[in-house]
């Protein structure tokens, strides 16, 4: 028999390896669930451009406007941390636990002052007048920006998780598959925010 015969007929493995199918399938879910989550924020966008075409007006009296130079630095901020995401899967990938550990923790640091960031900007501008429910204005604004901000939350606790299971040793074996998920998470988030704060704070009235 050839040796091409040989290789056409040889034996399929069975079981298959499971890091392989379950790193696929987890990737397929994320994706399917981003993809339904971006049409969340689409939606949440359109409707925002829609009420502030048609308003007449805008901004009521007494409603104060959106501290850009402060968002602008959260934002950045914000990306830094996704810098910081993908250095944490190639340290994985090259199996250095340490460095993951640090650039994971770091990742996680992002969120917790993003989220910081938020509350004090939440607190400032109610404070100054802009309460929920008062206006389309100010209706929409949280709406929006504490629905993303619950996705930072949830992906901060997530990256958390990663953390523990990463000092646990979980991944030193060269299946970095579960934080790359991780990573395609967090990335959507730092994303939506970019578009976000674009929509609502940077195009003009």
């Amino acid at each position: 028999m050839s040796d091409h015969s040989a290789a056409h007929h040889a034996p399929i493995e069975w079981p298959p390896d499971p890091h392989y199918g379950s790193a696929s399938l987890g990737k397929l879910g994320m994706w399917m669930f981003l993809l339904s989550d971006a049409l969340s924020f689409a939606g949440l966008l359109l409707a925002y451009g829609i009420l502030r075409g048609a308003s007449k007006q805008w901004h009521f009296p007494g409603e104060p406007e959106l501290g850009i130079p402060f968002t602008a630095f959260l934002t950045f901020w914000l990306i830094c941390s996704s810098v910081t995401m993908v250095m944490a899967h190639a340290a994985c990938v090259e199996g250095d636990r340490k460095k993951t550990l640090l650039w994971l923790g770091l990742t996680v640091l992002g969120g917790v002052g993003f989220l910081c960031g938020q509350y004090y900007e939440y607190t400032h501008l109610s404070h100054e007048g802009l309460h929920f429910g008062y206006s389309a204005y100010a209706t929409t604004f949280y709406l929006i920006t504490s629905f993303h901000g619950l996705h930072v939350l949830t992906g901060t606790i997530y990256n958390s998780v990663m953390w523990i299971r990463t000092s646990q040793g979980k991944y030193d074996n060269g299946n970095h598959n579960h934080l790359e998920i991780a990573g395609l998470f967090w990335h959507f988030v730092d994303l939506v925010w970019i578009i976000v704060f674009t929509v609502v704070y940077l195009v003009p009235a």
